[in-house]
């Protein structure tokens, strides 16, 4: 992941949308910035830290890339773009020779993306080779960084992965598992971690479990991912979560389990349900599908209106709206087609083009919602540009009522541990009430599940105010770390690094 917080001029109000294409078309989205995979063992590694790569696409489709060894050397092949534009070609397998490989899907929360910041990153450390890739955001990266170029390192890449890399670099410890604990105390914030030595695959997950780790087992070669689809895709058995603060060792002679950090009150990303976990992913125990539908569930209890209709925002919104119609005993309808081959083929579109905006990727279905009293149902609202756009085009459609609800509570706070959020001033929650975002978007009524319905969808009774079970404080401000680099007097050093090296 590039390093968070990136150094910006004031951040534009608040203004009318307008309307634009290609990645543009989901700037108002939510985006998860990793996924990781990693196997130990197989023949077939690489070809199958490729498939899993794929089940993970979700996570992040900017760049991919892919370690593997061979018992001898690491062979390393990253690429800007989809996982299935590089991949599947095999003479790019073929060169990934060896029985253990780690892989990563990213996206990047600013800037260009470029291929040095593309993982797993690599080194020649003392000892061995080191690859690793990271999920996650580090708090303190910038405050990490800024040290360890006082003391002379050299950095080959803007992500803060490559802090935790120098730390295992320059650390005295006696042993490469030595060396790489060491370096996880260092950081603060969310991390989901693979990495592959000459004889090892490592796992580690941060001490409040905020990013997802999965064990899983194929043919007695261990694997790691960030989500159960990724074993799903290749016949693989589930057999745990990496716990909060674990740290795994896979070897020849089997897997061990290490806890180098004190218990700490588990609290994982809410996020992964509500929108970034595929729908059929496990996590926790439950399944997101399911968790999904609870959702929409606790939404009509809380706020139905008269409709003649439930209809989800594709494609995320559609577990949600099933749950919605069930309880609110309204059909559930599909009255926006999503087109799935809007992609990178309007370059230079003309201003016509683009005035189509939305329409390129949603179109209502006219003959479904004309004359109607509808229920949009989404998972999350941002900036609003989106929902103002696809409300005008129900409107546009026929549609007598449009009333739209969310399948979370409004999002009032920036994430700063693996989730690309707007600035403060450019979420729209942070800057209306209620009937301010519903004057906004021009929609009839707006409603969004309360936190407390959210816990009980999550299959809590109650939220513990003073133990919150879950991170969720791009709803309540509560932050579950440090946020080292955004606080005193240093902030405003970081930000001048950042607008150097971003």
């Amino acid at each position: 992941m590039s390093l968070p917080f990136a150094a910006s001029s004031a951040a534009p109000a608040i203004s009318e949308p307008t309307y634009i294409l290609d990645d543009e078309l989901n700037a108002d989205k939510l985006r998860e910035e990793c996924g990781v995979f990693g196997i130990f063992n197989h023949p077939d590694a690489a070809a199958l830290t490729t498939l899993g790569l794929h089940a993970l696409q979700h996570r992040g489709q900017e760049a991919a890339g892919i370690v593997s060894y061979d018992g001898k050397q690491f062979h390393s092949e990253r690429r800007l773009g989809l996982v299935g534009d590089h991949f599947t070609r095999q003479s790019v397998i073929d060169r990934l020779t060896g029985t253990s490989a780690v892989g990563h899907v990213r996206y990047s929360t600013q800037g260009e993306t470029l291929l040095r910041n593309v993982q797993p990153l690599f080194a020649d450390l003392w000892g061995g080779g080191f690859a690793v890739a990271h999920n996650g955001n580090l708090t303190n990266a910038v405050t990490l960084r800024n040290e360890l170029v006082r003391q002379g390192a050299i950095f080959q890449s803007t992500s803060d992965t490559e802090v935790i890399l120098q730390h295992v670099a320059r650390s005295s410890g006696a042993h490469v598992m030595d060396r790489f604990i060491d370096a996880l105390q260092q950081v603060e914030g969310a991390y989901a971690l693979v990495a592959l030595t000459n004889k090892k695959l490592i796992g580690a997950r941060d001490p409040l479990g905020i990013r997802p780790l999965i064990l899983g087992e194929l043919h007695g070669a261990p694997i790691l991912c960030s989500e159960t689809v990724a074993l799903d895709i290749i016949g693989a058995k589930f057999v745990r979560e990496i716990e909060p603060g674990e740290v795994v060792v896979c070897t020849k002679d089997g897997i061990e389990s290490l806890h180098p950090f004190p218990n700490a009150h588990s609290r994982p990303c809410v996020f992964e349900f509500i929108y970034f976990a595929r729908p059929d992913s496990v996590i926790g125990g439950k399944s997101v599908y399911d968790v999904r539908k609870k959702m929409g569930h606790e939404l009509a209890r809380e706020s139905h209106v008269p409709s003649d209709m439930v209809i989800p925002v594709p494609d995320s919104g559609v577990p949600a709206a099933i749950g919605y119609g069930l309880e609110a005993g309204v059909p559930f309808e599909l009255g926006i087609i999503r087109n799935h081959y809007v992609g990178r083929t309007f370059i230079e579109p003309s201003q016509h083009i683009r005035a189509l905006g939305v329409k390129l990727k949603h179109n209502a279905n006219r003959a479904l919602v004309e004359g109607k009293r509808i229920v949009l149902v989404d998972d999350s609202i941002v900036r609003g540009t989106t929902s103002v756009k696809i409300v005008k085009m129900m409107y546009e459609a026929g549609a007598k009522e449009v009333h739209m609800r969310i399948a979370s509570p409004p999002i009032t706070h920036p994430d700063f541990y693996g989730i690309d959020t707007p600035n403060k001033e450019q979420l729209l929650a942070a800057n209306y009430d209620v009937e301010g975002m519903r004057k906004y978007i021009g929609v009839d009524t707006l409603a969004f599940i309360s936190v407390p319905g959210l816990y009980r969808a999550m299959g809590y009774e109650y939220r513990d105010e003073d133990a919150p079970q879950l991170t969720d404080h791009c709803f309540t401000g509560c932050y579950p770390t440090k946020l080292t680099d955004l606080t005193g007097s240093k902030r405003s050093d970081q930000l001048s690094l950042l607008a150097e090296i971003a």
